[in-house]
């Protein structure tokens, strides 16, 4: 290995950086970010799921995810709904539908361009070696997110 650990992880990051500016960058026209797009995704990906749950999803606290989804609804993007219990459940309204599918294709297309570098075969390899990575135990307890 020529290069530290330390090191690839750091460019791991970049990578992760430079798509999370390019995909806001060709998501501001159509009004939303990328947290935004990333919680429709989630919301419509996962009925049913926790506030709890969405934030884990999309890597935010509670609190954070709670006032998101607030301006979220005030937006008409997703709606509250009403269910036995304490925890809040949220659906897409056909607005956020919209943009959920609109933010959709901006995201496949600026993922598509950051790889245009890499062959079909690389890009099989590269997946196949994260997903190895997020499989695999972190610390003790096992926890690898």
């Amino acid at each position: 290995m020529t290069r530290k650990l330390q090191q690839i992880s750091l460019d791991v990051k970049r990578l992760q950086m430079r798509h999370h500016r390019a995909i806001n960058a060709d998501l501001a026209p159509l009004g939303i970010s990328l947290v935004q797009w990333d919680a429709l995704r989630h919301i419509d990906e996962n009925p049913g799921a926790s506030l709890h749950r969405l934030a884990v999803l999309t890597f935010q606290s509670d609190p954070a995810f709670g006032t998101l989804a607030g301006r979220m609804i005030e937006r008409g993007l997703i709606e509250r709904l009403d269910r036995p219990g304490r925890a809040a459940q949220h659906r897409l309204t056909e607005k956020g539908r919209s943009l959920l599918l609109a933010g959709s294709a901006v995201v496949d297309e600026v993922v598509a361009r950051s790889f245009t570098g890499l062959t079909p075969g690389q890009i099989a390899t590269f997946d196949a070696l994260i997903t190895q990575l997020l499989n695999s135990p972190l610390d003790a307890a096992g926890d690898a997110s």
